[in-house]
């Protein structure tokens, strides 16, 4: 009997060391981000490459004048933010190399992400329950766009979901803000006074090379994602909009059939107007009132991996 209480003692002591190895290797897998709790499923979840804080998040942006930002070509794009009274530039060209800038405007702090494998850029207040989080790039990839992390909780958040996905704020959503994909030369002209991001980042990039150039004339997706479709080319860009839950896509493509450059539409219960210009493929999105709502300028096949069942605007 003692021999066999002593087998059985080290058998539960071997299973015991098997599961926290398993535990162990599964969270050094994914960039050491415990994800057993993932609202996602976790086999859609992707290495991206980088490590964690890999690719380093900016959160002490200095910016400059627009006259001190002449290293900008007139047709470069830029991710612009018009919020409590400032005027902001955000060059892809940085963004490309960061991903995620921690601002703070007016006092109030603000998150600016960008996916250059989704073509997303997305602002968020990043204010979850009364608390100010702040941001790193994870290294991991949901439907091939970036899984963000908060310094405060480890948790992980889809930029495309707007939503923790796994972590202590698991479930929770960020309150998206209007950010615009320009042309940098509409935009100085529009905003003289304005403030650009500037290139001394605390790091070394060479920010005259951009590495998706390519990638982004393409039809090839580095990474899998849940659902495709071929409606358009997967990186034709679109603009998407949520209400109340529900989703619709603007492609570029179908506004070009159009000689006009601004169209009414009627989706969930609300009437929209677009703003776009086709060439640049550059637009916004108001409401009845005049009002800017948050709208992704994304990849198609993006923004179709996280929609399935989204409308498309047609031109008939």
């Amino acid at each position: 009997m003692a021999i066999f209480r002593t087998s059985r003692f080290w058998l539960i002591v071997t299973f015991a060391l098997l599961v926290v190895w398993v535990i162990r290797s599964h969270v050094q897998a994914y960039n050491g981000f415990d994800i057993s709790d993932s609202l996602i499923p976790v086999d859609e979840i992707h290495a991206g490459g980088p490590e964690k804080d890999g690719i380093p998040a900016i959160s002490d942006p200095r910016f400059q004048s627009v006259a001190q930002s002449n290293w900008l070509k007139p047709d470069a794009l830029v991710l612009t933010l018009d919020w409590q009274g400032q005027q902001r530039a955000y060059p892809l060209a940085i963004l490309n190399w960061h991903e995620v800038v921690n601002d703070t405007i007016a006092g109030k702090p603000v998150l600016i992400t960008y996916c250059p494998l989704c073509g997303s850029g997305m602002a968020f207040s990043p204010n979850v329950a009364g608390r100010n989080l702040t941001f790193g790039v994870s290294g991991l990839l949901y439907n091939s766009d970036v899984l963000l992390y908060d310094h405060e909780t480890q948790s992980l958040w889809s930029q495309l979901k707007s939503q923790a996905i796994s972590g202590p704020l698991k479930g929770e959503h960020l309150e998206m803000l209007p950010l615009n994909l320009e042309v940098w030369s509409d935009w100085r002209t529009r905003y003289p006074q304005g403030s650009v991001l500037s290139r001394e980042t605390g790091y070394r990039r060479d920010y005259r090379y951009n590495p998706y150039q390519q990638y982004a004339r393409d039809e090839g997706v580095f990474f899998p994602v849940a659902f495709s479709s071929q409606k358009y080319h997967p990186k034709e860009r679109v603009l998407g909009v949520e209400i109340n839950g529900q989703f619709k896509a603007y492609p570029f493509t179908e506004l070009a059939k159009q000689k006009v450059q601004l169209v009414w539409d009627n989706f969930a219960g609300r009437t929209l107007e677009i703003r776009f210009d086709t060439r640049k493929r550059t637009g916004r999105v108001f409401n009845e009132a005049g009002a800017e709502l948050p709208a992704v300028n994304v990849f198609w096949f993006a923004w179709y991996a996280f929609h399935p069942d989204t409308e498309i605007y047609r031109v008939q």
